[in-house]
Order: C-alpha cells, then sequence, then structure tokens
C-alpha cells in the first residue's frame, strides 16, 4: 500500500510543506506538542506583547484585563519553561519581576507573526463560513 501523502499549498499553489502521514510518530509529534503551549487562549497574547518589548508582571496584567493573575502567572511559567520567555527580578522593595522574549521566543515570533496576520486578515471570512456552516446545519 502506498503512503500517505498530503502536500499544503497556499494560494499561489506553490509547495508549502510535504507531510507522509506513514512516517509521523503520533505519540511523540513534535508540532502538536509546541503548538499545546503556544496555541493557548493567552501564550499567543503574551507572546505578541514581550515581542515588543519586556514587561513587568502589572504591566502584563493590565493589557490584558480578563486574564486572572493565576493564569497570567501559570501562563507566563510555561512560556519561560519552554524556553520562550525569561524572567528576572529586581532587588527592589517589593521585588518586582520583568519578562522579556529570548532568542528562541524571537525565531519563534517570526512565523507566529504570519499566522497573526493571516488571521486578522481572514477573520471576517472565517466567520462568514461559520455562519453559513451552522445555517445549513439548522
Amino acid at each position: 500500500m502506498a503512503a500517505s501523502v498530503v502536500n499544503l499549498r497556499n494560494k499561489a499553489e506553490t509547495p508549502v510543506r510535504t507531510v507522509e502521514f506513514s512516517k509521523l510518530d503520533f505519540t511523540n509529534c513534535p508540532v502538536r506538542d509546541l503548538i499545546a503551549q503556544i496555541g493557548g487562549k493567552w501564550s499567543t497574547l503574551l507572546l505578541e506583547a514581550l515581542a515588543q518589548k519586556p514587561y513587568r508582571f502589572g504591566e502584563l496584567r493590565r493589557m490584558v484585563p480578563d486574564i486572572s493573575q493565576r493564569m497570567l502567572t501559570q501562563t507566563l511559567r510555561d512560556l519561560q519553561r519552554d524556553g520562550y520567555v525569561e524572567r528576572e527580578v529586581f532587588p527592589t522593595k517589593p521585588p518586582s519581576v520583568e519578562y522579556r522574549m529570548t532568542d528562541l521566543g524571537r525565531s519563534l515570533y517570526g512565523p507566529l507573526a504570519q499566522l497573526l496576520n493571516w488571521a486578522e486578515a481572514n477573520h471576517d471570512a472565517v466567520r462568514a463560513a461559520r455562519k453559513k456552516f451552522d445555517e445549513t446545519e439548522k
């Protein structure tokens, strides 16, 4: 039996990536492993902010007012654990903490920025497609 191969293409019909499914290890998939973290509800917003400049915890909290302090702390820790963000504690009273993007985080941000730009450019089209689908499913 021939291996399943999918050639993913962009609008200009140029090959972007060829995936040979018979050779994929779904139990140890690097794409799924990494996307699980950066695809989170808050991670993308925080990476977007930190790509611009370093921020203190309180500044990030004010930038994203609907995130809880607990969720902000956890998301920043997860991003730090994966090496995208680093945390620096300043010996002030009370101590202040600043977060900044690492070199690994900056290398991620290039492709992520392309996805964010695509999402902004295509959001209306996706919403229209969803609406059309939902109307036909009634």
